[in-house]
């Protein structure tokens, strides 16, 4: 049986279930080592504005570790905020064939790929793309750093999408140094009918079943692009269309002094920060779900809006819109642009049927992209690797 080390943040929704899929295969053993420490996980979200606490089991069916992180201001939202100098240490006891580590943009994490290239297999999981590169002497020598400094200690990529694939090719690795693990959520999970807590949440918004809800769920933080999502849905001006915001965080009081001082104010909703058993009612109740954001390196809102059978319209700086997002289940409008993300809302929202039509085709889109699909593409990986 072939050992694999998994180097992780902090226990994760969207990584919990890939780890339990591991954990079942026959020919693998796997333990996953957290490096942001057991006492800072669950506390501040600078996204959120507020400590968040997942409630849904994310640490049971494997098995793993934590790390001691004795960084000074700990947090994953920069590079010194883990550090743990055990790390290498406690990795090397558990003997692994092969490590696969998420994210290389941490003190500790770093040092961990550049021990152990050349010891054992190094596989990387990451989501970046070149949505937002920019021409110039800085961004060659942020390219030459990561192929260098980083990409260079990598065997073998696990890429999320089109996007995501091309920032590793640019980055120096190969067609035979890449596999494709999709991005995923428990589709399952969030397809599950919750049709009773559905027509309460939209009997208690005053929004009746043939008018339509647009929504937005996640951080209200300036690269969601959320004041211009706003902006045009007013634009839009029916009445028959709803506008949901669910969320917390840094633009709240900005967005809600918007909505206040427009006569549309009566069909602008905010709910404020959910938890994930909840979430699929919110989606559940939309007809169309938006993604705005001015940088998104792949947006898995849209996978869990688009498995509750969601039409979705998310911007060209999504990364996963090439892979998930077109005519058939919604649109893409340009960044930035009003005109075109007012035009796009307008056009979608014309006719409800046929918002629930391209809902459909959302949810046959996303079956696919799953936590086995990822699981099996590790494995694969790992059984074929010659030692």
């Amino acid at each position: 049986m072939k050992k694999l080390a998994i180097v992780t943040t902090h226990p994760i929704q969207y990584y919990a279930p890939v780890f339990r899929l591991l954990n079942e295969r026959r020919n693998i053993s796997i333990k996953v080592f957290y490096t942001l420490g057991e006492t800072n996980w669950q506390k501040y979200d600078h996204g959120f504005q507020q400590a968040v606490s997942w409630d849904i089991p994310l640490l049971d069916g494997y098995d793993f570790e934590w790390l001691d992180n004795i960084s000074g201001t700990p947090g994953s939202h920069h590079f010194k905020g883990i550090n743990d100098p055990e790390a290498i240490s406690r990795i090397k006891k558990y003997q692994p064939d092969a490590l696969l580590i998420f994210g290389w943009a941490y003190q500790t994490h770093l040092k961990v790929i550049r021990y152990f290239k050349g010891r054992i297999p190094v596989y990387f999981r990451g989501d970046s793309t070149l949505l937002n590169d920019k021409r110039g002497i800085k961004s060659t020598l942020r390219h030459l750093f990561l192929k260098w400094i980083v990409y260079r200690n990598i065997d073998h990529a696990f890429y999320v999408g089109q996007n995501n694939k091309a920032y590793f090719q640019k980055n120096g690795l190969t067609d035979s140094e890449l596999s494709f693990a999709p991005h995923a959520v428990d589709n399952e999970r969030f397809s599950k009918d919750r049709s009773k807590e559905v027509s309460d949440l939209r009997q208690s918004l005053n929004i009746g079943n043939n008018e339509i809800l647009i929504l937005y769920a996640g951080k209200f933080e300036p690269v969601k692009n959320l004041p211009l999502f706003l902006s045009a849905f007013i634009d839009l001006r029916q009445k028959n269309v709803h506008l949901l915001l669910a969320g917390n965080g840094s633009e709240e009081d900005k967005l809600k002094s918007i909505a206040q001082n427009d006569k549309a104010a009566a069909n602008i909703h905010f709910t404020g920060f959910k938890n994930q058993s909840y979430m699929p009612v919110l989606y559940q109740a939309a007809d169309l779900f938006c993604l705005p954001s001015k940088s998104e390196t792949w947006g898995l809102s849209v996978n869990e809006a688009m498995a509750c059978g969601n039409a979705v319209l998310v911007s060209d700086k999504v990364g996963c819109a090439p892979d998930l997002v077109g005519a058939q289940n919604g649109g893409v409008f340009m960044s930035g642009d009003i005109q075109s993300l007012t035009d796009k809302l307008r056009e979608l929202t014309n006719d409800k049927a046929r918002l629930t039509e391209i809902g459909k085709q959302s949810f046959k889109i996303i079956r696919d992209w799953n936590f086995l699909h990822i699981a099996e593409s590790i494995e694969n990986k790992l059984q074929n690797e010659a030692y």
